[in-house]
Parts: C-alpha cells; sequence; structure tokens
C-alpha cells in the first residue's frame, strides 16, 4: 500500500472521529438547553414577577440562546461532515443513493429530517421571536414602554420550541438507533420501492401536520385546542413520547423482516 493511501485511511479514519466526537458534544449542548428551556426556564418564568423575569430575559436567556442557537449550526454542520467523511464501500454516504434505500439509511435520513426541521425553526422562528422578546425586556427596563407584539413574539417561540422538544425524541432515536436497532436482520436488508414509498408517505405527512400547526398554519396560536400539546412542558413530555411510539412502529411495520 502506498503511503498516500495510508495517509487518506489515516485522514479518513481521524477525521470520521473527530466530527462524530464534535457532533455528540454540540448536539448535547443544543439538546440539552433545549430542554433547559422547554422544562426549566418557561415554567420558572410563569412564576416570577414581571420585573424578575425581564431581569432574566435579559442576563440569562439571551446569553442562554447564544449558545443554544450556534449549538444547533455546530450539530448541522459536524452532522454533514459525518455523511461526507464516513464511508460506504467506495461512495461517500452523503451521495450514495443506494445508502440511503438501506434500513440503516432511511433511520438516519429519518432523523436528519427532525434535526433539520429543528435547526430552522430555531433561526427562522424561536430567535426571530425571542429578539423582540429581548428586546422588550431591555426597553422596559431601561423605562421605556412595553412592546404590544412582545406576548405574541413569545408565543410563537414557545411554539416552535415545544415542537422542537417533541421532535427531539424521535430524532434522537432515529439518530442512535441506526447503529444499534435499524439493522438489516430484524428489519428488510433491502426495502422496495413501494415499502419505501409507504413509509416515507406516512412519515412525512406526520411531520408535516406537526409542523404546521407549531406554525400557527392549522390550530393558530392561542393555547388549547390542537395545542394543547405546546400549553405545558408534560404535555410535550407525552407528546415527544407518543411520536418516538408512532414513528417505531411505523418503521417497524412497514419495512420489518
Amino acid at each position: 500500500m502506498a503511503l498516500a493511501d495510508v495517509i487518506i485511511i489515516i485522514s479518513r479514519n481521524g477525521g470520521a472521529f473527530v466530527s462524530r466526537w464534535l457532533h455528540v458534544v454540540v448536539g448535547i449542548t443544543w439538546i440539552g438547553l433545549l430542554y433547559y428551556f422547554n422544562f426549566v426556564q418557561v415554567p420558572a418564568f410563569a412564576e416570577m414577577e414581571a420585573a424578575a423575569r425581564n431581569n432574566a430575559i435579559d442576563k440569562l436567556a439571551s446569553r442562554a440562546l447564544w449558545w443554544f442557537r450556534w449549538a444547533a449550526v455546530a450539530t448541522l454542520v459536524t452532522g454533514l461532515l459525518i455523511l461526507v467523511i464516513q464511508k460506504d464501500g467506495d461512495k461517500s454516504q452523503l451521495f450514495s443513493g443506494d445508502y440511503f434505500k438501506s434500513v440503516p439509511g432511511m433511520a438516519i435520513a429519518t432523523g436528519v429530517l427532525l434535526a433539520v426541521t429543528m435547526f430552522l425553526n430555531v433561526w427562522l422562528v424561536i430567535w426571530p421571536n425571542q429578539k423582540k422578546v429581548i428586546a422588550n425586556a431591555r426597553n422596559v427596563q431601561a423605562g421605556g414602554e412595553a412592546d404590544p407584539d412582545a406576548a405574541a413574539a413569545g408565543r410563537k417561540a414557545l411554539l416552535a420550541s415545544r415542537m422542537n422538544a417533541i421532535y427531539s425524541f424521535a430524532m434522537l432515536m432515529f439518530m442512535v438507533g441506526t447503529a444499534h436497532f435499524f439493522l438489516p436482520g430484524k428489519f428488510k436488508f433491502a426495502p422496495s420501492g413501494s415499502d419505501r414509498g409507504i413509509y416515507w408517505a406516512i412519515v412525512i405527512v406526520i411531520w408535516a401536520l406537526l409542523e404546521a400547526n407549531a406554525l400557527g398554519w392549522i390550530g393558530g396560536t392561542k393555547p388549547g385546542g390542537l395545542n394543547a400539546i405546546y400549553d405545558t412542558h408534560q404535555a410535550a413530555l407525552w407528546a415527544g413520547a407518543a411520536l418516538v411510539v408512532v414513528y417505531y412502529a411505523v418503521f417497524y411495520l412497514v419495512l420489518k423482516a
């Protein structure tokens, strides 16, 4: 084996290790902060006096949101690096169409769908609306008038954040399960085109309905009704667990060996 080939193999293996390690580190940061916001901060803020809450939004939430949104970027980038560097035969997983037709490929692709949706929710919904909330808190502390749109902005951010928390459980199941559970043997080695079509049709319909609801396109943004799953962190936990069961059941029933 030529020296150049050895260097390429070492670089590839090292890159695969580093990208996967970084992906875990920054992913823990992102999801950990997501859980902090949903299960700790929001319930705590609801019990605070307005002045204390505004001060916490200014000093605490603004800092946490910086780490939160950039950890989301880092998680996405390192995840793409894993796909580029990891090898499936002679082809990169990112560009191997056959890989994504396999059981592990379909599992990781489902996790990627949910993770990318969560990333977009962070940058296109949560952060833009939280900027308004933070600006309002700082303005009020400085003696200015409260922004009448701040409450609505906060509600939109909350819905997207709770939806991300719900997605996260299923996303983690697929990301971790790809290497441990969703393997040929228990599931079909090479699912047929019709099996793949049925699977993706169900997955995407569920995903689209949930995301549309979180954005207020179906049930609006007010509490209750279809938005009950976002109204408390306990409801979000139950909804997240239910989504895990539903998505696993779909995977198992359609793709089992």
